[in-house]
């Protein structure tokens, strides 16, 4: 049900060879896993935009995209599933990503307090809150590449599994209405 919902909404191959803005890279774009809702091109942009999305600031599409290309899953799957870190859930994803730091790597003391939101001076805490990042250091590097290979290996696994169950209860409900046919 979803795929044909996803089906209806996702470019064809031939709007985006047709597209002014793609026609440079249409060579790259013309991959059929780019496009395609199979088992292995799902499970594949899922695990990429769990990952892409741990990537800090604005490259996150970006990365998705580079890493989609290649690996040859699905692109739109890749980007949407960066959408997973948003304003709300990067500060906790960050915290985990710390904590899992400091489990491989060791880490002593305690984190420091994020700085709170002033909104009356937006940019003089967007500034403390990355002097507070990068205050975090070693344990926050390695505890977000960590967590995006995690959180990938997560990913692919539970698509992988939740489409083989969808496709044995198809064959089942199928195997059901054939033998009450007879």
């Amino acid at each position: 049900m979803l795929q044909k919902y996803l089906r209806k909404r996702l470019p064809s191959s031939e709007s985006i060879r047709g597209n002014r803005y793609f026609q440079r890279h249409a060579r790259f774009l013309q991959q059929p896993n780019l496009w395609q809702l199979n088992r292995r091109s799902v499970s594949g942009g899922i695990a990429v935009g769990l990952f892409a999305g741990l990537i800090p600031g604005p490259l996150q599409m970006i990365g998705a995209t580079l890493l989609a290309v290649p690996l040859r899953v699905n692109l739109p799957v890749a980007l949407a599933t960066t959408l997973y870190t948003n304003p709300v859930t990067i500060g906790p994803l960050y915290l985990l990503a710390y904590a899992y730091g400091r489990v491989l790597v060791g880490g002593n003391g305690d984190a420091a307090e994020a700085p709170v939101v002033d909104w009356t001076n937006l940019w003089t805490w967007v500034e403390a809150y990355s002097a507070w990042a990068m205050s975090l250091g070693k344990p926050l590097f390695i505890g977000l590449i960590a967590l995006a290979f995690t959180l990938a290996a997560l990913g692919w696994v539970a698509v992988r599994a939740i489409w083989r169950i969808q496709v044995l209860i198809a064959w089942r409900r199928r195997a059901a209405r054939r033998s009450a046919a007879r």
